[in-house]
């Protein structure tokens, strides 16, 4: 009697995602931005103007940091893509990671008193240094989730639409919430850590949330991915490697802008409180092209929808650098264009990544969701390593002095609009021109998913009939 051999399983069908799995995973980024954006819109400041650090030396410490963030979102691509548990590959890592991550942002906002100059040096780099490693082993997971929830292009496109309604949420919670503490506050330190430690309990809630909801459905064949095939995937995949240079010239110049803002907001504008405004009409701006992100998708495709919306962010940009500071109103009505033009700009790029997941799968015939996001996440960080550095070099190489209450000379202030404006202008800039020449266009996507389910359903059909011969 032959022995027989176990078929591969039929191809699933996915089920279509519904309100809570489109909640489900805006929470996650929600969390996540408790801990990531509170660092990119405060922690310069906190560290200038709260723990008396010069600008330059944190760009230095942005620069060292945040590239070792870089690598440590491989280190956590690798880590996903190895996994498999009864709970998926994605979610265990969020359950168990997110209570590190947010008990880290705490520390990183709590430089103790009373330390030397070296020992602030030493804490800075370390607990930001940690801080990055909890997000990866955080953020990866939840970044490659997408990709495995659904094939589906306007799913995903929706799924990139919620993850961006998620993050501005908070973002603009954070502003209401942090930036009136940045002009009445008698004790920032106090405050801070007092925030920061709420945001635990609320961002543990939100996490367990997306654990509870976003569950994968996508059939993967390779369960458990090989160092070497994570790398072939790599190596053929042609379109990840284009969308993520783009995506660190993007986030290159998207990071500028938001280091300096509450900067631009006080010392250009005169106003710390103008913060909120401007955060609310960027989160508006947000909120409104996301809506019609699908919408983007089915009519002119992913890749002009991001040609067209970083032509707005650069107008924006350039905006905020001319605006008369004597005028509010029309700095923030660029920031309002900026927040559609960057918000446009960053819903697709979350799309289209999920994207290069099927072309690998094309070619290879393995699926690196974890691999793929990694790469695509650690050229992200090396543009907030560079965004934040360049932020933090240009204000201080226009002379501006650390410590609460200093009154900036004319040179600093017009640093910081240049900061605000005209880097994340340029580079911005550069991005499309990346982004001009990629090739995974929505026909070609279209093929390609086509294809590959083919090939699932050929080797299903010969794996039968050679049981049926036996």
């Amino acid at each position: 009697m032959a022995v027989s051999t176990a078929a591969p399983p039929a191809p699933a069908v996915t089920r279509k995602l519904g309100l809570a799995q489109y909640a489900g995973y805006a929470s996650g980024d929600a969390a996540n931005n408790l801990a990531f954006s509170m660092s990119s819109l405060f922690l310069l400041l906190y560290y200038t103007d709260v723990v008396g650090i010069s600008a330059a030396a944190v760009g230095t410490m942005f620069l060292v940091v945040r590239f070792w963030d870089a690598f440590t979102d491989l280190f956590s691509g690798r880590l996903v893509d190895k996994a498999q548990t009864r709970w998926g590959k994605f979610r265990p890592f969020i359950l168990f990671g997110s209570l590190p991550l947010l008990l880290l942002s705490v520390a990183t906002f709590s430089v103790p008193s009373g330390l030397s100059s070296t020992g602030q040096h030493i804490y800075i780099y370390v607990t930001y240094a940690l801080l990055g490693l909890a997000y990866s082993l955080v953020n990866i997971p939840y970044g490659s989730l997408a990709a495995a929830m659904t094939q589906v292009p306007t799913e995903r496109a929706k799924l990139a639409s919620w993850r961006i309604y998620g993050s501005n949420l908070t973002i603009l919670m954070l502003a209401f919430v942090v930036a009136p503490q940045i002009k009445n506050s008698s004790n920032l330190q106090h405050s801070l850590t007092i925030t920061t430690l709420i945001f635990v309990v609320v961002g543990a809630a939100l996490y367990l949330f997306t654990f509870l909801t976003a569950k994968e459905q996508v059939q993967r064949d390779v369960p458990n991915v090989s160092l070497r095939q994570s790398l072939a995937t790599l190596r053929t995949n042609r379109p990840l490697i284009m969308l993520c240079l783009s995506s660190l010239l993007f986030l290159t110049g998207m990071i500028a802008a938001s280091t300096v803002g509450a900067f631009y907001a006080r010392d250009v504008l005169g106003n710390a409180n103008l913060f909120i405004w401007m955060t609310l009409l960027q989160t508006v701006g947000t909120f409104a092209i996301a809506a019609v992100t699908p919408h983007i998708v089915r009519t002119v495709g992913k890749k002009t929808g991001y040609l067209v919306c970083g032509a707005v962010a650069i107008a924006a940009g350039v905006g905020i650098a001319l605006a008369p500071s004597s005028t509010p109103a029309v700095a923030l009505f660029f920031f309002f264009l900026l927040g559609v033009g960057v918000g446009g700009v960053n819903t697709l790029m979350w799309a289209l990544e999920a994207d290069t997941v099927e072309y690998g799968e094309w070619k290879t015939g393995v699926r690196t969701e974890g691999t793929t996001y990694a790469l695509f996440s650690f050229t992200r960080k090396m543009g907030q390593a560079l965004g934040g550095a360049a932020a933090a070099y240009t204000i201080g190489l226009g002379g501006y002095v650390a410590g609460r209450g200093v009154v900036q000379t004319g040179s600093a202030k017009t640093a910081v609009k240049v900061a605000t404006g005209f880097v994340p202008a340029a580079f911005i800039l550069l991005a499309l021109a990346m982004m001009w020449f990629y090739p995974l266009t929505e026909k070609v996507f279209r093929d390609v998913v086509r294809e590959v389910a083919a090939r699932r359903v050929k080797r299903v059909a010969e794996a039968v009939a050679r049981e049926a011969a036996e």
